[in-house]
């Protein structure tokens, strides 16, 4: 992924822009990343787990360490592991994420994930913990997912209720698989903003996967995408100004100027600047860090606090997706790099989109929660933009030859996608299903089903 200079020199808005400019590369060296998170539950009573214990997250972390994972620590605390560009991190309910290194192919991204997973595995089974692949927690109550002891979540613990209803149920009780891409300049970037932030509600539609809060179904097919519609608009959501004309970086910088903070780091100390605007920081005026301006590396950490369906730092992450099976996992990047690593299919991909109105965006977005497939827009229904989506992708996929032994290319990553777009049942629906038959009303065979 692209990377930029974070130093302490003042800021400005022009300073701001380039930062995210510094992203630029030339197409031989993108790379594609992936990330996905999961939920430990202990074996046998399906509990959530706590960060302290014998038996704990603490010690999971630990027990990874003998594959090579190294420290990664808030002070003296152990809140995440690092190894060759690939991190493990803790996120507030203690969700397991994987955010796997700037790799080349999805080939390297299936192996890299299927030993991520094989080694979580082989410690969890020692310490009798297992891993769920849902968007949303099925089982557990706000008040009993455990809290992880992160500076940063402390702050959006406490400022989360002031600003929408669904912001602690996002940040203790969802998990979600997200691509990051790379783009060569500030064109390409735009186009593979806009084209990937309204097609984001077609690929949460096939990837919805959370029909269960607390026990039974809730009405929805994807109750991680229905959490942000209500976790604070300030910084989520579609983001209109990308669509207008004349949208590049600094359009980017200044609306995220205007976005308030959540805090700002001194050494090891998070300091609660929830609400404050971030614009005052810059000019030196916020009576908390009196005389301090606002530096680069307080805008690196500022851009990672804003969370719209897709996001822009010195690359673009795409974040609208359910979590799911191993095979899914891998299909995400695969579909994305398919769509926007190619110049004819980038094309093609916005072509499918292009008219859509903002009304049109963001219906979608709401009726992808509630209906998968069967939702509508201009005209057509996700179901059918899927299938085209996904036939721009395979020939992106085919036409960039990242070949591998026994395979020919990366289409195959695509399996999974196409047979819930033919079918036109999400993966939700199929948990509905065995919900209403087999498991006669049972949401706890889920941790059976959509174990890791």
């Amino acid at each position: 992924m692209g990377q930029a200079v974070v130093d302490d020199a003042p800021l400005s808005l022009e300073a701001m822009a380039a930062y995210l400019a510094a992203g630029c590369k030339p197409p031989s060296e993108f790379r594609i990343g992936a990330e996905h998170e999961k939920f430990p539950f202990r074996l046998g009573s399906h509990a959530p787990i706590p960060y302290d214990g014998p038996d704990g997250i603490f010690a999971l972390l630990e027990g990874l360490k003998r594959f090579g994972w190294e420290d990664v620590r808030e002070g003296e605390t152990l809140i995440g592991l690092h190894r060759g560009g690939a991190n493990i991190s803790l996120e507030p309910g203690g969700q397991f994420e994987l955010s796997g290194a700037p790799l080349e192919t999805i080939h390297d991204i299936h192996e890299e994930t299927l030993q991520h997973l094989a080694e979580a595995k082989t410690v969890g089974q020692e310490l009798s913990i297992g891993f769920l692949g849902l968007g949303f927690t099925p089982l557990w109550t706000r008040e009993e997912v455990p809290i992880m002891p992160k500076g940063r979540y402390k702050i959006m613990r406490a400022y989360m209720p002031k600003v929408g209803k669904l912001g602690l149920d996002m940040m203790f009780r969802t998990c979600t698989v997200q691509t990051n891409l790379d783009f060569s300049s500030e064109a390409d970037m735009v186009l593979k903003f806009r084209t990937s932030l309204a097609l984001q509600a077609v690929v949460t539609a096939l990837y919805a996967n959370s029909p269960f809060v607390e026990g039974k179904p809730s009405g929805l097919l994807s109750a991680r995408a229905n959490v942000w519609t209500d976790t604070d608009g300030d910084r989520t959501g579609l983001l209109d100004f990308v669509f207008e004309d004349g949208f590049g970086f600094e359009t980017y910088a200044r609306w995220a100027l205007d976005v308030p903070m959540y805090f700002a780091k001194r050494d090891e100390t998070y300091i609660d600047l929830s609400g404050r605007s971030f614009r005052k920081f810059v000019a030196g005026e916020l009576d908390e860090l009196p005389g301090q301006r606002a530096t680069m590396k307080d805008w690196a950490d500022h851009t990672t606090t804003l969370f719209p369906e897709v996001r822009l730092k010195t690359y673009l992450e795409m974040r609208g997706a359910d979590d799911g099976p191993l095979s899914r996992l891998s299909a995400l990047p695969a579909i994305w790099a398919g769509l926007l690593y190619d110049d004819a299919a980038l094309n093609a991909a916005w072509d499918l989109c292009k008219a859509w109105s903002a009304d049109d965006r963001r219906q979608l977005r709401a009726d992808a929660a509630r209906l998968g497939l069967k939702a509508e827009v201009a005209g057509r229904t996700v179901q059918a933009v899927a299938r085209d989506m996904l036939a721009i992708a395979r020939e992106g996929l085919r036409r960039r030859r990242r070949e591998r032994e026994g395979l020919a290319d990366e289409t195959s990553y695509l399996a999974p996608l196409d047979e819930i777009a033919e079918s036109g049942i999400t993966p939700a629906e199929r948990l509905l299903e065995l919900y209403n038959g087999a498991w006669r009303g049972e949401v706890r065979n889920v941790f059976e089903e959509a174990a890791y």
